[in-house]
């Protein structure tokens, strides 16, 4: 927690770095790449600082941790933290760049807000950085030992032995470890980073989830092709797309991730997917009828046409191989392929849901925000509801 003193200083200076927490965060950035630009080609997505998006993640996660020690000042923001941390584990960070970070991102400050930044201030919010980070340091070092990993060192060469085209802009990808080793272990609902060499000379890293059950010969990965849409088409999706074939090797993440089952439980359960974020529900699932599950499932899946859903099929089979499984589709043009489905985009509220379930989402911000929020309003508590970004975390609210 803040101490004493610090405490008042926060509260009477977050609306002010709130307020330039944009400014702040673009010039961070810029200084953090002017002096070490390998960390923009080897380990920052480059897409999301072209578009904004990871400087409005940093902001939230700062702006929102700081809010979390004033309202709660006893308790720790652990779901927000675990996110952040395995998000980082699987990218390899290691606790020296948190010293990195915290020169640049300081100087941002100081430079900002010039004489606003007096040592008090500057003390207080050295104090939010530390506790944020040394809390962030403590989770990746337990999960780098639990991946038997040294810190940083995740990464592993696996082969592609299968190569399935699933929709037109979809790709699945069936990987085994190069050198015949068994397959790191992992839990339905994680994911694995693939960090991959492109023309330039850069080393990118993109996270896609494992779409498969645990148990299997291999470690199923679908890959979404990333279209620009006014912006850069997505470097990584694209030539993961137009160059990997079978026999190729990829550089490959232990698994991490925490939208997963608990090792116990039988409640009902809510999989809730837009788009891509099928792929983690399709490895719940499968493992629900590999071990024979009984729980009572909810599947909501929301998509732009049944051509676009990938693993359509897979899905359905699935759901027909578990006892008591209810899906329900929405297609914003169902076309005469999905006569089941209802048109437009989801709407859970006039799902009748049981008590007692935990909802898991995946899927756009906008579409996880707006599940997210009725769950609530159906007073399914905040801590029964989790959910996984693809990309940057920009908050769907405080947990």
């Amino acid at each position: 927690m803040l101490s004493e003193q610090s405490v008042p200083v926060v509260r009477a200076t977050l609306p002010a770095v709130g307020a330039a927490i944009g400014d702040i965060t673009e010039l961070f950035y810029r200084k953090l790449f002017g002096a070490h630009p390998e960390l923009l080609r080897d380990l920052f997505n480059r897409g999301n600082q072209a578009n904004g998006e990871q400087q409005r993640a940093l902001a939230g996660s700062i702006a929102g941790f700081a809010g979390l020690l004033l309202e709660r000042p006893d308790a720790r923001p652990d779901a927000m933290l675990s996110r952040i941390a395995h998000k980082h584990a699987s990218l390899g960070v290691t606790s020296d760049q948190y010293k990195i970070v915290h020169h640049h991102l300081f100087a941002a400050i100081a430079e900002v807000l010039g004489d606003a930044v007096t040592p008090e201030v500057a003390a207080a919010w050295d104090e939010v950085y530390w506790l944020m980070a040394n809390a962030l340091v403590a989770i990746e070092a337990r999960l780098y030992q639990e991946a038997g990993a040294a810190e940083g060192d995740v990464w592993s060469r696996m082969e592609v032995v299968e190569r399935r085209e699933e929709t037109t802009d979809a790709v699945s990808f069936v990987l085994r470890p190069a050198d015949g080793s068994p397959a790191r272990p992992f839990r339905p609902g994680q994911y694995v980073s693939v960090r991959s060499e492109l023309p330039d000379g850069s080393r990118q890293i993109r996270q896609y989830s494992l779409s498969a059950a645990p148990g299997r010969p291999g470690r199923r990965i679908t890959v979404k092709r990333v279209l620009g849409e006014g912006g850069p088409d997505g470097e990584v999706s694209n030539w993961l797309h137009a160059h990997v074939r079978v026999g190729d090797v990829l550089t490959v993440s232990a698994p991490f991730g925490d939208l997963v089952l608990p090792a116990d439980g039988d409640g009902p359960l809510l999989l809730a997917s837009a788009g891509i974020g099928v792929t983690p529900m399709l490895a719940v699932l499968d493992h629900l009828a590999a071990t024979g599950s009984a729980r009572p499932v909810t599947v909501v899946h929301a998509d732009r046409t049944p051509a676009d859903h990938a693993h359509r099929q897979e899905l359905l089979d699935l759901i027909r191989a578990l006892p008591d499984a209810r899906l329900h589709l929405w297609y914003e043009e169902p076309g005469d392929e999905a006569p089941q489905a209802s048109a437009g985009r989801a709407d859970i509220g006039g799902l009748d849901l049981p008590a007692g379930l935990t909802a898991y989402l995946c899927g756009p911000v906008p579409f996880m925000r707006a599940v997210r929020g009725d769950l609530l309003r159906r007073d399914v508590p905040a801590e029964a509801i989790h959910y996984e970004v693809f990309g940057p975390d920009l908050w769907l609210g405080q947990q």
